[in-house]
């Protein structure tokens, strides 16, 4: 897989890395909504047409928005195709330096299923819309306790074979400023690129904290990648 195929991240991953979760036909394909709400169209003619809005028409049922990042869909006008922004899409090309770990320093463990409710607790409160009670089917998971709490986690989502999307980097409100979440952003990097993938993510341009930690981190911006909510258009009022 190439660096373009990061220009259009959800179809890349549907079409690779998470074939097995991918729900559609053709050249417009999904999540399940329970995992992610992200839909992805092989190119912009592959998401136009009678074809694409019969693919649509079964993935994305009333009441339901998908949410489409770097190629969006051409759909009629039974669907409103809304512009969110466009997020800073930023990569890691090399491995970082890892922040010292203190003698007080609470260890990186793996989030398994005996701790999914601690991460759905966390996302909830700090990460919400994005994170979904099966999102950690998508990739591995990992956190920081403190005081019996999760105080951080990190996490995987798209990807290819060659790269790896870091997503739901976070903190819980209470344990704020303590490195938690560089500590977990330098783990699951380097540990990316030393199973030969590169780590990529997206931000919001407007949360500049999280971009400048980014930045401090080794990763650079790689590009600005539109971000859309697709859903059926409401009725026309008589």
């Amino acid at each position: 897989m190439s660096e373009g195929d990061l220009d259009n991240p959800i179809w890349a991953s549907l079409a690779s890395r998470h074939r097995a979760l991918a729900l559609g036909a053709g050249g417009v394909a999904r999540y399940p909504a329970e995992v992610a709400p992200f839909l992805g169209v092989a190119s912009a003619d592959a998401g136009e047409g009678a074809d694409a809005d019969a693919a649509l028409e079964a993935l994305v049922p009333a009441g339901d928005t998908a949410l489409v990042l770097g190629v969006a869909p051409r759909p009629g006008p039974r669907w409103r195709l809304r512009h969110l922004a466009d997020l800073a899409q930023m990569i890691c090309r090399a491995p970082i330096a890892a922040p010292d770990a203190g003698d007080d320093d609470a260890p990186i463990v793996e989030l398994d299923a005996a701790r999914r409710e601690d991460a759905l607790a966390l996302t909830a409160l700090v990460y919400p819309h994005y994170f979904r009670p099966r999102t950690m089917e998508l990739g591995r998971y990992f956190g920081i306790y403190q005081d019996g709490r999760l105080a951080a986690m990190a996490g995987e989502r798209m990807g290819t074979d060659g790269y790896t999307e870091l997503s739901a980097i976070c903190a819980h409100p209470d344990f704020l400023g303590r490195g938690h979440a560089r500590r977990l952003l330098a783990f699951l990097a380097n540990d990316n690129h030393a199973r030969g993938r590169v780590p990529f993510l997206h931000v919001s341009q407007e949360n500049p904290r999280a971009v400048g930690l980014y930045l401090r981190n080794g990763f650079e911006l790689r590009r600005a990648i539109p971000f859309w909510a697709l859903s059926r258009a409401e009725p026309a009022r008589p």
